[in-house]
């Protein structure tokens, strides 16, 4: 996956939003206002920061060894860094991040919840 196509993925889904809050370099991507992703857009190899559950963060870092890692800079209970590279399958890529924004709105506020699915 390509630093373009993590982005148009990322913001493909429901109010979906690029923000630069740490340094220009660093893509942080949220649904209202709550980051899901975490990128070094321009790094290679490509890296993304996902929020996991705790019990499929441990499985899937043993499952995908040097590509799934416990988050960088971030509470490794809770986040992986994905290292983007032809061995992880885009498929489980896709479903990462799917699932990172998932965990993200399913805190959210029962009104936002709401409205998101009506988007």
């Amino acid at each position: 996956m390509t630093p373009q196509e993590l982005r148009a993925f990322c913001l493909s889904f429901n109010e979906a939003v690029e923000d630069f809050p740490f340094r220009p370099e660093i893509s942080v991507f949220k649904v209202l206002g709550k980051m899901f992703a975490l990128s070094w857009i321009d790094e290679r190899p490509l890296k993304v920061n996902l929020k996991c559950d705790p019990e499929d963060a441990i499985r899937l870092r043993a499952e995908q060894p040097g590509l799934i890692t416990p988050g960088y800079h971030m509470n490794k209970r809770h986040w992986n860094t994905v290292t983007l590279d032809a061995d992880l399958p885009e498929p489980l890529l896709h479903e990462l991040i799917e699932d990172s924004y998932d965990l993200v709105v399913a805190g959210l506020p029962r009104a936002e919840r709401l409205r998101l699915d009506r988007a």
